[in-house]
């Protein structure tokens, strides 16, 4: 039988006190991370209060809640939209003064989870839009409304910013660079879109960049906000592979505080990530409960692309990471 020797105790001791200061740095420091922002998802611009009309509203409020477009006609969601009259909570008045219809937001999001279909978390990135280069005056108007409109409908909360993207060299900054940019405006995230100002019909080169990874694709304006709200929004599909759980992730390369907070905040960043909470931890890594859409497969998944938190766990096994600080 073995038995502990100093060294372990010592060991045990680090280990400890270590874990109580990540715990300390938990309470004390205000850690940044995707607060989001909460998008009124059933409170829907309507023209009248007639069977058809609030149909409309409903069909709106379906795609706004899961985040898809498809749910507008979705055979498992048809009854909704065709009782959608017994959802209505009141009419209001909206920010424009436009007519509004309020829909039971609760009611629904039972009705959609029991067609098997997932539910979009109400706190959303706020999202900033760039383009460069920078369109004239009218064409930049043209641009905001355009993308305010697709943002509204699929429930995406959005702001074009002229914000500074590109260094002096004409390339754009590093990711970390542009991310703590669109901190100080209060920006989850940046889509950057590139393209000829004076050619505004043509397809861009967008660049959707958030703190857990980085993806492009090439479109139209609306395409810049459709394809971030497929890549946030959860696959339609069973509703139990759609739950939130809680799983345990293991992070290596936890050296001290300052990685702690890091990792902290790109596990909160990560899309259908909750909350990420510091479980355990040793002089090299650290453990969290992460609570997460899809439980660990939703978590592997979601964090398949990035940079920063690098798989080392074989598949079927618990999930674990290796962090790599940037350079």
């Amino acid at each position: 039988m073995s038995q502990s020797g100093p060294a372990s105790t010592t060991a045990k001791h680090r280990a400890r006190a270590f874990l109580v200061s990540l715990c300390a740095l938990a309470g004390a420091l205000p850690l940044p991370c995707l607060a989001g922002r909460v998008v009124r998802v059933y409170e829907v611009a309507v023209e009248g209060q007639s069977a058809a009309a609030v149909q409309d509203a409903m069909r709106q409020a379906l795609v706004r809640a899961t985040g898809r477009r498809e749910s507008a006609n979705d055979p498992a969601l048809a009854s909704v939209v065709a009782e959608a009259s017994r959802y209505v909570k009141g009419y209001a008045v909206g920010p424009r003064g436009e007519s509004q219809v309020v829909f039971d937001g609760a009611a629904v999001d039972q009705a959609i989870t029991a067609a098997g279909r997932g539910i979009w978390d109400r706190e959303r990135p706020f999202t900033l839009v760039v383009l460069i280069p920078p369109r004239p005056r009218a064409a930049e108007d043209a641009a905001r409304a355009e993308l305010e409109r697709v943002a509204a409908e699929r429930g995406l909360p959005i702001s074009l910013l002229p914000l500074a993207v590109v260094g002096t060299d004409g390339n754009l900054l590093a990711p970390p660079a542009i991310l703590e940019s669109a901190q100080r405006y209060g920006g989850d995230q940046v889509l950057i879109g590139r393209g000829d100002p004076n050619a505004p019909d043509t397809d861009l080169q967008w660049t959707l960049y958030t703190r857990s990874a980085s993806e492009g694709w090439n479109g139209p304006l609306a395409a810049g906000i459709d394809h971030t709200v497929d890549l946030l929004s959860p696959q339609q599909g069973g509703s139990l592979a759609q739950a939130e759980a809680t799983t345990r992730v293991r992070i290596e390369g936890v050296a001290g505080l300052a990685d702690y907070a890091a990792v902290q905040r790109l596990l909160e960043s990560v899309p259908g990530v909750r909350r990420a909470n510091i479980a355990a931890a040793d002089a090299n890594s650290a453990a969290f409960d992460v609570t997460v859409r899809g439980g660990a497969a939703g978590l592997v998944e979601a964090l398949a692309g990035s940079t920063r938190l690098t798989r080392v766990s074989a598949d079927g096994a618990p999930p674990a990471y290796r962090y790599q600080p940037r350079g």
